[in-house]
């Protein structure tokens, strides 16, 4: 690494005045305007960087002092590690600097699915706006043909020391550096595509498995799918948490289907047979002469597939016998023959029932 007064042409002793003038005078010298070569620009960065550092009054104490071992080079024994507890660093900044590169951050998509798509699970291709690796830089951060120096402040330690008195003499303490802030390089020549962050925001599709089964509420993590971290760190995780959408005539009950069939009062003295449009297709419902309303018929393994372990759950049909209420003539007259032709039974009290929806409520829960 260049000294910083050999590139200014100053002694160590220089005051602020004379490195400012030499300062000025590289600077006309190797200008891109007055200079356009190549050479001459990477010196006039050099001569730059040199005065920006030897400038600040601070800067230049700690560049004169350079890295510091631990209190001055005395060996405490023991006592390192307990200064380095209680003063952050007594050993020299032998924790190292910080590394660039980071673990990006998790993501949350909420993803709606129709109650037919989890029966058996379904596929999605998700368009998520997030943070992916610059194709510019590939995140090194550093503009193309160049790449990120030592800080000339910490000498690539990441941190600075600094002498504190104390009632047991000078101690060493240690604070992340203010000019590198802790990484221990400098980039002089940012990627013009991420701005010196190795990773820029775009839009990129994910297909998606969702499994069977899966219920509204659900989180499913998709390991590494998340944003890329800073500086081309490893992608964070991206998580989906489910919804499934109302509908009008399935419900859902576990991994079991539960519905309602509306039947005539014909069909429900005489009986019939039926099929019927599932989620999954048609299925052939047969009815028992006399059926009753809040009945339940079980179709077995025609509900959802169980979201861990094998098989499917039930499809439960609650009956609902309807009574017409408006009658043609003729059709009055043939329920008065029906009436006629029963034994007469005169209507009593019993204990209160409950709607019908609560008593299939009931039924299907108990079943």
């Amino acid at each position: 690494m260049a000294d910083h007064y050999e590139t200014l042409g100053v002694s160590r002793e220089a005051t602020s005045d004379e490195i400012k003038k030499a300062y000025r005078r590289l600077a006309r010298e190797l200008h891109p305007d007055v200079n356009p070569g190549a050479d001459a620009s990477e010196k006039f960065k050099s001569v730059t960087h040199a005065y920006d550092v030897l400038s600040n009054p601070e800067q230049r104490q700690q560049y004169d002092l350079g890295p510091q071992p631990g209190f001055g080079g005395q060996n405490f024994g023991g006592f390192g590690d307990i200064f380095e507890t209680f003063f952050g660093g007594g050993g020299g900044g032998r924790s190292g600097p910080r590394s660039r590169r980071e673990r990006g951050q998790d993501a949350l998509i909420r993803v709606e699915l129709e109650l037919d798509e989890i029966i058996f699970g379904t596929q999605r291709d998700l368009e998520v706006d997030t943070a992916v690796l610059c194709e510019t830089c590939h995140g090194s951060c550093a503009a193309p043909g160049t790449s990120p120096v030592t800080c000339d402040i910490c000498r690539g330690t990441g941190h600075i020391q600094r002498a504190v008195r104390s009632l047991l003499g000078n101690v060493m303490t240690s604070s992340p550096c203010g000019t590198c802030r802790g990484y221990g390089t400098i980039i002089p020549n940012p990627c013009p595509t991420c701005q010196g962050q190795g990773r820029v925001r775009a839009r990129r599709n994910i297909p998606v498995d969702i499994p069977a089964g899966v219920d509204t509420g659900l989180r499913l993590q998709m390991p590494s799918q998340g944003e890329v971290g800073p500086a081309g760190g490893p992608n964070g995780d991206l998580y989906l948490e489910i919804k499934v959408r109302h509908h009008d005539v399935f419900s859902r009950d576990g991994d079991d289907l539960l519905a309602t069939l509306e039947l005539q009062m014909t069909d429900a003295i005489l009986g019939t047979t039926t099929t019927l449009s599932a989620l999954d297709g048609e299925v052939t419902v047969e009815i028992r002469p006399g059926a009753q309303s809040a009945e339940v018929i079980t179709i077995k393994d025609r509900g959802i597939t169980k979201l861990r372990g094998s098989g499917r759950g039930d499809l439960k049909i609650g009956i609902q016998v309807t009574t017409p209420t408006k009658l043609s003539h003729k059709e009055q007259e043939l329920m008065k023959q029906f009436a006629r032709s029963r034994k007469p039974q005169q209507p009593v009290l019993t204990q209160f029932q409950q709607g019908l929806f609560q008593k299939l409520r009931d039924r299907f829960l108990n079943l």
